[in-house]
């Protein structure tokens, strides 16, 4: 598991739970969670479930994907959108999994650099 996911969690969790003014007791309650459980959460030493991290950002109005730290350019909205990758070489499946990683920056400098390389392929 990503060492940093807990402690993030609880980071975003703890600061969507102060600004709605409610106390970690108020919200284990709206969750369904014992107080100790979800103050664990909060703190990062213990991950919830599922369906408790479902309650928790319904709770919270805050998106599971903002207390996963998921950035959503990341990521297909649904699964129709998601690329299938089976027919990819090896190679291209491990350039596709790093080009995942860098920001938008970076991608759209790529992409200039590839339409260069492409023109001089016509010539």
């Amino acid at each position: 598991m990503d060492e940093a996911l807990q402690p993030s969690l609880g980071e975003v969790a703890r600061a969507a739970r102060e600004r709605l003014g409610l106390t970690q007791a108020q919200v284990a309650q709206k969750v369904g969670l014992v107080p100790g459980v979800y103050g664990r959460i909060e703190r990062g030493d213990m991950m919830p479930s599922v369906p408790s991290l479902r309650r928790i950002s319904l709770v919270l109005g805050i998106s599971s994907d903002a207390l996963l730290d998921v950035n959503p350019s990341r990521v297909a909205t649904t699964v129709d959108d998601a690329s299938s990758e089976e027919n990819l070489s090896p190679e291209l499946k491990r350039i596709v999994h790093q080009l995942r990683t860098w920001s938008p920056k970076r991608l759209k400098v790529l992409g200039k650099v590839l339409k260069v390389l492409a023109t001089e392929d016509e010539d």
